[in-house]
């Protein structure tokens, strides 16, 4: 009996572990498995570079959880350093360059995974392929950041971006004894929260010394007669700079599978179904980075970057390929970061995410401690809650503090997943002792505050 030949597109997380969990359901001689990865490494988190240039984390490798050989060991044919640049879906077969050799062939598949992940917005404007301008995407990109510091002959390092990578990056260069500033063409920093949480975001940063500039739209690059950068030039002024760090976002990697006619989503993502399949096509599945999931708040699909996803993603279909089964339900869009000692999580929807998608809401914001007040190292946290207008429903939560303030949003995601509604929430049976919390946690005054609210403007 021939064995079924599954071909995994993409190396990390979603990828090794849809590979990995097929393999541990179906032996070599049931289901064979190539593997393209187009870099040197495999299966390493992308979200603790910043740690790693930051010094939090020592060395490279311990980004890595599973290496090349170690996935070759298991009967997995492991193929780095090869880029598959063409999908032929009707003759169930894919082309790969060998980035070492040149060499192109094509290989057959039975049934074929799509994990491209995404890539960073890098915006076409003058001066973006300079040197010391970096992106930090891959662990190549986080060595060229960190040999690129060393060479850096000023300290002044400039983050476009005030996202999640923008802030956290920022922290790094601070870390690294760099003067910072962070160039941020929004309102507020940290898009992902409401403005009036963003500026609590802002003010923390500029009193640990990082420059923040809202409203600045980066035009170009400058460099000086080295060809090395020298100054990001905006709409709002230039900034004199010796390493530039891209903090600007992501967005799928669907290009090779939008060239292969496979559905994408409005936010470019590849669509599939509840078991990660993509739509309309019963031998191919995709996930991590490069698809689009649905919001379970909002009922629509959004595309989300996280490494935890994209591990769920592969179990799921690393099951569904070798004769499990296993769906994915949704997302809520719970996600954590700090900047130094700051901490900040959002879930659920911002107050613009309701309104897009024809929610009325009601908001409370409140201020508490994360331990009680009495207790030595209390420390102030601001928490906001969204509710649905008369019926109650929790929309969403926003939380900025310290110490432990931003794991509290896990009650809301479970409260969010739940579809519960804030005056439930405020029976929920939350631990208590003063070195952990109040005797009122802080998500529970801030779910009383939002039921308040929803009973004041159903009377209104």
């Amino acid at each position: 009996m021939t064995a079924t030949r599954l071909v995994v597109i993409g190396g990390d997380a979603a990828g090794m572990s849809a590979a990995s969990q097929a393999r541990r359901l179906k032996g070599p001689d049931e289901l064979s498995i190539v593997a393209f990865e187009r870099g040197h490494f495999t299966s390493y988190s992308a979200c603790g570079i910043p740690y790693w240039v930051g010094g939090d984390v020592e060395r490279r490798d311990d980004l890595i959880a599973r290496t090349p050989e170690e996935h070759r060991e298991r009967a997995i044919d492991l193929r780095t350093r090869t880029e598959v640049t063409e999908i032929d879906v009707a003759g169930r077969r894919v082309r790969a360059v060998d980035r070492e050799s040149g060499e192109t062939y094509w290989t057959g598949f039975d049934k074929l995974v799509i994990a491209t992940g995404a890539r960073p917005v890098r915006p076409a404007l003058p001066g973006m392929d300079a040197a010391g301008v970096h992106g930090v995407q891959t662990l190549d990109d986080g060595q060229a950041l960190l040999d690129s510091l060393d060479r850096a002959t000023g300290r002044r390092a400039v983050v476009v971006g005030a996202g999640y990578i923008g802030v956290e990056m920022a922290e790094a260069m601070l870390k690294r004894g760099f003067e910072v500033t962070v160039l941020n063409r929004g309102e507020q920093p940290m898009a992902t929260l409401d403005p009036d949480m963003g500026a609590l975001v802002h003010d923390a940063m500029d009193g640990l010394g990082i420059t923040t500039v809202n409203g600045a739209a980066v035009t170009k690059i400058l460099t000086g007669p080295d060809g090395r950068v020298s100054a990001v030039a905006t709409d709002a002024g230039t900034y004199p700079a010796d390493v530039v760090v891209l903090g600007i976002g992501v967005a799928p990697e669907t290009a090779l599978a939008g060239a292969a006619g496979l559905p994408l989503g409005p936010h470019g993502g590849l669509l599939t179904d509840l078991s990660m399949r993509v739509v309309g096509h019963d031998n191919i599945w995709a996930g991590g980075d490069c698809v689009e999931v649905l919001d379970l708040v909002a009922g629509r699909t959004r595309h989300i970057a996280l490494g935890t996803h994209a591990n769920k993603h592969g179990q799921i279909i690393g099951s569904n390929v070798g004769g499990g089964y296993g769906t994915f339900p949704g997302v809520v869009g719970t996600a954590v970061s700090k900047v130094c000692d700051l901490e900040i999580a959002r879930t659920g929807l911002r107050e613009k995410d309701a309104r897009a998608v024809g929610l009325r809401y009601v908001t409370a914001t409140i201020e508490s401690t994360g331990r009680a007040g009495y207790y030595p190292g209390a420390r102030p946290m601001t928490v906001k809650m969204l509710a649905e207008y008369r019926t109650g429903r929790l929309l969403g939560v926003q939380i900025v503090g310290r110490d432990g303030a931003a794991k509290r949003v896990d009650i809301a995601a479970v409260a969010l997943t739940a579809g519960m509604t804030v005056d439930q929430m405020t029976a929920l049976d939350l631990g208590y002792a003063p070195p952990f919390s109040p005797v009122w946690d802080p998500i529970l005054v801030a779910a009383r505050k939002a039921s308040a609210a929803v009973r004041a403007a159903g009377t209104a």
